[in-house]
């Protein structure tokens, strides 16, 4: 007996473009960055980095693993999400923007799972963003609890512990971290 797959995709290579454009459309307080669909990042829509008088707090990475990390983004959470392709880390140049657009004087945080090409690419962003005068701090998260303990250099990636890191910091109302 022989079964077809049946998949909610109109098309892979817009796959990720049409979840962003979803989210972003039933979500009132979220917003896609100029430049869209090349820059697939989505942050919050309440948030300038002309006003933004907190520490921006960004993630991202490969899509597939939805509602990570776009899904995360809102007060008490994530300011901004940087969308990859499917399994591929997001470019340079798209964590860059999304640097750019939510960072203001109190700089910005950067979680970041310990895969390689995402600390590559966040971390190449990250030292240009100090170069243009931002602040910009990094924290991999390497916790994971589905592989087993790290054989090798990678070691674990990060993807159940990095939704906890996600909330760690209390909400923007909070005068804690102001």
């Amino acid at each position: 007996m022989a079964f077809q797959e049946k998949k909610l995709i109109n098309d892979p290579n817009d796959v990720v473009t049409e979840f962003i454009e979803g989210l972003v459309e039933t979500y009132p307080g979220l917003q896609y960055l100029d430049g869209f669909p090349e820059v697939k990042v989505v942050l919050r829509a309440d948030v300038s980095r002309t006003t933004y008088d907190k520490v921006a707090v960004i993630s991202g990475g490969g899509s597939g693993h939805e509602p990570a990390h776009a899904g995360f983004v809102g007060e008490g959470m994530l300011t901004a999400a940087i969308c990859g392709d499917v399994f591929a880390s997001p470019p340079v140049d798209s964590i860059l923007a999304g640097i750019r657009a939510v960072t203001g004087l109190m700089g910005c945080l950067l979680v970041v799972k310990n895969y390689t090409g995402d600390r590559l690419n966040f971390g190449l962003a990250a030292e240009q963003a100090k170069s243009e005068g931002y602040k910009v701090e990094m924290v991999i998260v390497g916790d994971d609890c589905a592989l087993p303990p790290p054989r090798g250099i990678a070691g674990r990636r990060g993807l159940a512990g990095t939704i906890l890191v996600h909330k760690c910091f209390p909400s923007p109302s909070s005068k804690e971290y102001a």
